[in-house]
């Protein structure tokens, strides 16, 4: 959905980054169109105090999402793993900071950020993996800071499919059981939608995505 949302993976991160190094600006393209995640961030931006640090989990190509917010005036940290796609934000939006790593990887400071975006960034980790960051994202909060995840909500567990013609291996939860991890987490849950988007690619088909925007207990 204009970020790269598989990530890391086999290689502590280099599969995940193959795949996006891959397809570049084109997975931009495929999911520009996405109401549900326009929505989802002017859901955001409405919640936020002014100049607001955010994490960007997973910044892709910066945009949607690290655009958007910087251009409201906040102060916003991008992170992939892909190369490709981190010097493609650091181009688009220059008002970011960007760095490319993978998200396990990077020391996190308790209550270091008034919000963190985790845009379809989960999918390419283990579940146990999905778990343990989600927790470790929601200790990067302030109290009371914003937590806004997305994901494909389907109840797989470690399977090989293809993405825009790359392969991956993915897995994931059903939403209602993605909701219940990060209320888990330490998250009052607020808010959450369903939709189902097709993106604008050759290999493109349906897909259901779930948002969930929440709080820092």
């Amino acid at each position: 959905m204009g970020d790269s949302r598989v990530r890391a993976g086999d290689g502590r991160g280099s599969a995940a980054a193959a795949v996006f190094d891959a397809l570049g600006a084109e997975y931009e393209r495929a999911f520009a169109a996405s109401a549900a995640h326009r929505e989802s961030l002017e859901r955001l931006l409405a919640d936020l105090a002014p100049g607001s640090r955010v994490l960007d989990v997973g910044s892709g190509t910066g945009r949607p999402t690290a655009k958007t917010l910087a251009d409201a005036g906040h102060r916003v940290l991008g992170v992939d793993v892909s190369p490709v796609m981190t010097a493609l934000a650091a181009r688009q939006v220059p008002e970011a900071e960007f760095r490319c790593a993978d998200i396990r990887d990077l020391p996190l400071t308790e209550g270091g950020f008034d919000a963190v975006c985790v845009y379809f960034s989960l999918l390419q980790l283990e579940r146990g993996e999905q778990i343990e960051l989600l927790e470790r994202l929601v200790r990067s909060l302030r109290p009371g800071g914003l937590l806004v995840a997305a994901t494909v909500p389907v109840d797989v567990a470690g399977v090989d499919a293809e993405f825009m013609g790359q392969p991956v291996r993915v897995s994931s939860f059903d939403a209602e059981e993605f909701t219940a991890l990060i209320a888990r987490a330490g998250i009052t849950v607020e808010w959450t939608q369903s939709a189902l988007f097709t993106p604008e690619h050759p290999a493109g088909a349906p897909e259901p995505h779930v948002f969930v925007h929440g709080r820092r207990v």
